[in-house]
């Protein structure tokens, strides 16, 4: 139902495509793709699935080769990417996503940090040992902090369609807080109130919901082919019966209600709904009884007279 533009890959071995950048775009943005898209399709995050597995091994690969030189060189080239490129590193399953991104980008944690021992430096040079105390010892830049993980939270958009085009379907572009463009399509004969959910589109992997609202000026409201709209009526006018005159999708009509009438009682139109091919819904009027904000004091004595006569014939 869905199509996300800016990282829809079609072509398995352009590798570009695949992270959604265009051609030669730099290291910080080559990291940033890849963070979010192997966020997406990492199978722990994706329940297993066969298609996010495979997804993530061509995200992980295209990523491998466009951040080393000579296997960059050798894809560009029209060459085998895959030289000097060990076994496949999930062949014995998927670590879990963040010991995988400590692995990739030669990331510590804490507790690694303590008992790992000083890397020599370039041309030989090794690490002193710490001076005594009180002597001078060594000022050392601290490594970059790596950038937030943005947790998976789901957003939703609330869609407004004509009834027009929800019988018929509409397209949709939506985009995203992360700039990421979403072209959707609504399904033919929708209704009031459906939710379409888009899996996996929002940054951290979440869910993206549309709220589809489909009503007229008014008060219709469309589901299918069929058109409902709320009745509200004064309990005299319930209990002994009346002649209204409600909207439909063609225009006022006057409709009986039956003396006796309680609130949720369905009464029909037939074929006032919407048409398609050889197909006509109905309209449905929903009786719905409302009493004033205010009474006079006459219409407050019916209204206790009437009380008492119900007390009376119990």
């Amino acid at each position: 139902m869905s199509r996300v533009t800016r990282t829809a890959a079609t072509a398995g071995s352009d590798y570009w495509a695949v992270l959604g950048l265009e051609p030669g775009a730099d290291g910080p943005a080559l990291k940033r793709a890849f963070r979010q898209l192997a966020r997406r399709w990492h199978p722990d995050l994706n329940g297993n699935d066969p298609v996010a597995e495979e997804r993530f091994k061509l995200v992980n690969e295209a990523y491998a080769v466009l951040t080393d030189p000579k296997r960059r060189q050798a894809w560009e080239s029209g060459g085998d990417p895959a030289m000097g490129n060990a076994s496949d590193p999930f062949a014995t399953g998927f670590p879990d996503f963040d010991t995988y991104l400590d692995s990739l980008f030669a990331r510590r944690r804490p507790s690694e940090q303590a008992q790992a021992p000083p890397e020599p430096a370039r041309g030989g040079w090794q690490q002193r040992a710490p001076e005594p105390p009180g002597g001078p010892g060594e000022v050392t830049a601290a490594s970059a902090s790596p950038p937030p993980v943005h947790a998976a939270s789901d957003q939703e958009t609330l869609v407004e369609l004509t009834p027009e085009q929800a019988l018929a379907g509409e397209r949709i572009e939506l985009e995203l807080s992360d700039g990421t463009t979403v072209e959707v399509w609504t399904p033919p004969l929708a209704g009031d109130g459906w939710r379409l959910r888009l899996a996996g589109v929002t940054p951290g992997g979440g869910d993206h919901f549309l709220q589809l609202r489909v009503r007229t000026d008014e008060g219709l409201r469309v589901d299918g082919l069929r058109v409902s709209y709320p009745l509200e009526l004064l309990p005299a006018d319930a209990a002994l019966g009346c002649s209204v005159v409600v909207p439909t999708l063609a225009g006022p009509v006057k409709l009986r209600v039956p003396a006796g009438s309680s609130s949720g009682r369905l009464l029909r139109l037939r074929g006032r709904g919407l048409e398609l091919d050889q197909q006509r819904g109905d309209q449905l009027v929903e009786i719905r009884i409302v009493v004033p904000d205010q009474l006079s004091e006459a219409e407050e004595a019916l209204y206790r007279r009437l009380q008492q006569l119900g007390l009376e014939q119990e």
